[in-house]
């Protein structure tokens, strides 16, 4: 199918931007960055926008770079660029894993950071590995910017904080979780798929070994990607032996209440994030054992 008829935009500046998605005709505006979200339902009609604006000659939504403890990405950031860029793949190794999981090569040299969070598919793999980072977003608008933390950002299925008008502009993420060991772990129909169910998790020993700090982010189990704080509490003080990365699966299983599809029951996809969380911790234990 093709789409209905649209005006089509391409602002230059950020502030050109905001104010083409502001609007003062009560037109629907769309913002369009890789496209890979809204260009199929478009061509579905399941979304009929009567303005594109495409923000990918837009200078400030672009760049990858360290401001002080942390690490500014770009909206505009590709999934391929997020996998292989040497200051992402030294600094926030889960996000390159995370990135190269996603879909295949021809969608991640399109698809942006800011579009799949903006898109807020629960089962996608950079709002969960952002979940587990600790990011935030920059966000701006024509009335002005604030920052939100990820975990403000998902509020329901596709459905996110954003205000009318307002776009993602950078997602920022602190250096000192981002070099803590990780683990990552997914399950799909095939490769290339969207995840059934998936897993991200930090973690940060003491000098006897004991961990001090954890995270634990889990997707495909509901509306939204979400982190699991009592599974994470339950990793504090221990030396993340088998006993503990088990009881931490099953805080993760206590937690979680999915639906099921087509593609999985609501007790499977709770089993896999179960399982999924215990595969990630060993992966991250085992960088802990390396270093």
């Amino acid at each position: 199918m093709k789409p209905a008829p649209f005006r089509y935009e391409r602002p230059a500046s950020l502030d050109e931007a905001l104010g083409l998605l502001a609007g003062d005709d009560g037109l629907e505006v769309r913002p369009l960055a890789g496209g890979q979200s809204l260009v199929p339902l478009m061509n579905l009609r399941m979304a009929r926008p009567e303005v594109v604006v495409d923000l990918n000659r837009v200078p400030e939504l672009s760049g990858i770079e360290r401001r002080g403890d942390r690490i500014r990405l770009g909206a505009l950031t590709r999934h391929e660029t997020l996998a292989t860029d040497p200051t992402v793949v030294t600094a926030l190794p889960l996000l390159a894993r995370a990135a190269s999981h996603i879909g295949h090569r021809a969608i991640r040299t399109r698809g942006t950071l800011g579009g799949s969070l903006a898109h807020a598919d629960p089962s996608a793999e950079l709002p969960v590995a952002s979940l587990a980072l600790g990011a935030e977003v920059e966000l701006a608008s024509a009335s002005g910017t604030r920052t939100l933390a990820v975990t403000e950002l998902f509020t329901g299925p596709l459905s996110t904080a954003l205000d009318e008008g307002e776009l993602i502009v950078a997602v920022h993420v602190p250096v000192e979780i981002g070099r803590r060991p990780f683990g990552f772990a997914e399950i799909a129909r095939r490769h290339g798929d969207f995840a059934v169910a998936l897993a991200a998790v930090t973690v940060a020993t003491d000098a006897d070994g004991g961990c001090r700090a954890a995270s634990i982010a889990v997707g495909g189990i509901g509306g939204t990607p979400r982190l699991v704080g009592a599974a994470a509490r339950t990793l504090i003080g221990t030396r993340l032996d088998r006993a503990a990365v088990d009881r931490a699966g099953d805080e993760v299983a206590a937690a979680v209440r999915p639906t099921g599809d087509l593609h999985g029951s609501g007790p499977y996809r709770r089993a896999m994030a179960a399982l999924l969380t215990r595969r990630a911790l060993d992966e991250a234990r085992g960088a802990t054992v390396a270093r």
